[in-house]
């Protein structure tokens, strides 16, 4: 059986800049060349010192319509649909209270991690809370383009805009086989 989990898009790209892009310590700048080239190309400057901000870098998905970097690519493309067939798709962010159903159901005992927090509600799991509060400081346009972007992932996985109190939970009830 073949089975996979995929993350809300928000928190993908989220995640993505946070992770490869950004100046944290903790987390960025693992895929530095690609900063340098959106700094470059938004802003006009080559300079090996600046780090995009996260703004630049959803105007910079919007202006090459994504990219083909698997960190930073629809979820969909990964998954080469409809080449490969799979048996589930699973939210990421359900991963982890849903597995055991699931894999009792496909009969295996195969462990998923569903994310790096401790907190076992997505709604309060530090990336969604941040996610949340870097997209409401993005412009409504800029966010509407993003969700054209990667909107077969949305629809595929029926999951709730960042505005949405339950994000980024799916906006239906899962866990019904």
């Amino acid at each position: 059986r073949r089975s996979s989990a995929l993350s809300s898009g928000i928190n993908a790209e989220y995640g993505g800049y946070r992770d490869k892009l950004s100046d944290e310590e903790t987390q960025g700048n693992s895929i530095r060349r690609m900063g340098i080239d959106i700094v470059k190309e938004i802003r006009g400057v080559e300079d090996d010192t600046l780090y995009p901000t996260f703004e630049e870098y959803l105007l910079y998905l919007i202006k090459y319509n994504g990219t083909n970097n698997i960190h930073f690519m629809p979820q969909h493309k990964i998954l080469c649909v409809p080449q490969a067939s799979y048996d589930f798709i699973l939210p990421l962010e359900y991963a982890g209270v849903m597995q055991h159903d699931v894999w009792t159901h496909i009969n295996t005992s195969v462990h998923l991690l569903s994310s790096y927090d401790s907190v076992a509600d997505p709604r309060l799991q530090t990336s969604a809370i941040r996610a949340q509060e870097w997209f409401s400081a993005i412009s409504h346009d800029i966010v509407e383009k993003i969700y054209e972007l990667y909107k077969v992932d949305f629809t595929m996985m029926n999951y709730s805009n960042f505005s949405d109190p339950n994000f980024p939970l799916p906006l239906h009830k899962t866990g019904t086989f």
